[in-house]
């Protein structure tokens, strides 16, 4: 079966995880996703938090799957010789190099666009190319620091935090599909490619979108608030059994859902109780509210009081730890959670497509060795045995 971008070619020139998350979601898609990599190194990710010796890190292989890998030598003449036949036959180019780099290998927008006009060109960068900050590096904490988003998380009496869901990566590298997604839709139209750029710190700010609005609301910077979302009460999180550092669960009660909740923890006799019966009352009988809830939680698994409260149309979420979030049924029932067959590594347990096309169904594949297709590709591309013999001699891949 075609998928959705099946017949779309990309040049996948990135590091570490913004840009090859997009291109790996473009390869879920159906893309033919073309890593191309320094010979006999590679993707900084292969080697950096390597958990064996023998195979690639789990790092590389979270965020490379599907596509298929190139060794090139782009400070080489033949190396970029070969690249430009590689561009003619693309329809997208990614790159994450920092910042000037891809200019002195002779491959910025102009010099690519006259290698093909059609090309769309990505680039994800730390600040942009333009912005008094364009030649500032970054990684993931850096671009949560300048979006906004380590301001407002954390609790009111510590320090500005850090999330680990990588917001500033993953979360550049998904709007960055999205602006390349947009830009091939408008080739149709013009039959020309352009430049795409999506920035961490721009991505981040994206994200934030809602913290930056109560800030006009309110007239001040938001304050970090804890787990505690918004003057909901209930809203925040509340202990279960048997008392693990991660044995919670979330809920949160809005208007409507008050009296189901009581039902649901059998305090029947609290209905219509003036003290909590809005949602501004109970804001004002907040510690009371969240002593009652704690209450019923605390005597109860997270996964119980989950179903119980979830059965009762009550929003509420049981903290799962990582381990969990590996063996939920829910998420094996989506094919979020996957088994992989690698050559190196065997099997392995790795995130699914969370995007679910029904005419397009995504099959998840190993990530590539290093130059695993290396002779594949040249052959695509007009290259005898003996051309890739002697370019091999000479460093050029």
């Amino acid at each position: 079966m075609d998928k959705a971008l099946t017949g779309i070619r990309v040049v996948d020139l990135t590091n570490n995880q913004a840009g090859p998350s997009c291109g790996q979601m473009l390869a879920w898609l159906g893309a033919d996703v073309i890593k191309v990599e320094e010979p006999g190194k590679g993707d900084v990710a292969r080697y950096s938090q390597r958990d064996r010796p023998d195979a690639d890190a789990l790092f590389f292989l979270s965020f490379n799957a599907n596509k298929r890998s190139l060794t090139l030598n782009l400070k080489h003449p033949r190396g970029q010789e070969v690249f430009r036949t590689l561009l003619k036959t693309a329809d997208v180019l990614l790159e994450n190099f920092g910042p000037g780099v891809i200019d002195r290998l002779g491959f910025g927008y102009a010099a690519a666009r006259e290698i093909n006009p059609r090309l769309v060109y990505a680039s994800i960068k730390g600040f942009g190319s333009y912005g008094p900050y364009r030649d500032y590096k970054s990684y993931e904490p850096i671009a949560q620091a300048m979006g906004g988003a380590m301001s407002v998380t954390g609790f009111p009496d510590g320090p500005p935090t850090f999330t680990w869901p990588s917001i500033g990566d993953s979360g550049t590298g998904m709007h960055c599909v999205i602006g390349i997604l947009a830009a091939l839709m408008q080739r149709h139209a013009t039959g020309e490619g352009q430049q795409v750029e999506v920035s961490m710190q721009d991505a981040v700010v994206n994200l934030i979108r809602v913290s930056l609005r109560d800030h006009q609301r309110f007239g001040h910077a938001m304050e970090r608030t804890g787990n505690q979302l918004g003057a909901g009460v209930p809203g925040t999180t509340y202990r279960c059994r048997p008392g693990g550092p991660n044995d919670y669960v979330f809920i949160f009660v809005q208007q409507q859902m008050w009296h189901p909740l009581l039902r649901a923890i059998g305090r029947d006799d609290l209905i219509g109780d003036a003290r909590y019966e809005t949602q501004e009352a109970r804001w004002h009988h907040k510690t009371e509210v969240d002593t009652l809830v704690d209450d019923w939680t605390s005597k109860r698994s997270k996964h119980d009081a989950m179903k119980i409260l979830a059965d009762a149309g009550v929003p509420c979420g049981a903290c799962l730890d990582t381990g969990e979030v590996l063996t939920d049924p829910h998420l094996l029932a989506r094919e979020m959670i996957v088994e992989v067959e690698h050559p190196a590594r065997g099997r392995y347990v790795t995130v699914g497509n969370p995007v679910k096309l029904s005419a397009s169904p995504t099959t998840i594949g190993p990530s590539p060795l290093l130059g695993q297709h290396r002779n594949e590709i040249l052959a695509e591309l007009g290259y005898t045995d003996a051309q890739i013999r002697g370019l091999a001699a000479e460093g050029a891949i």
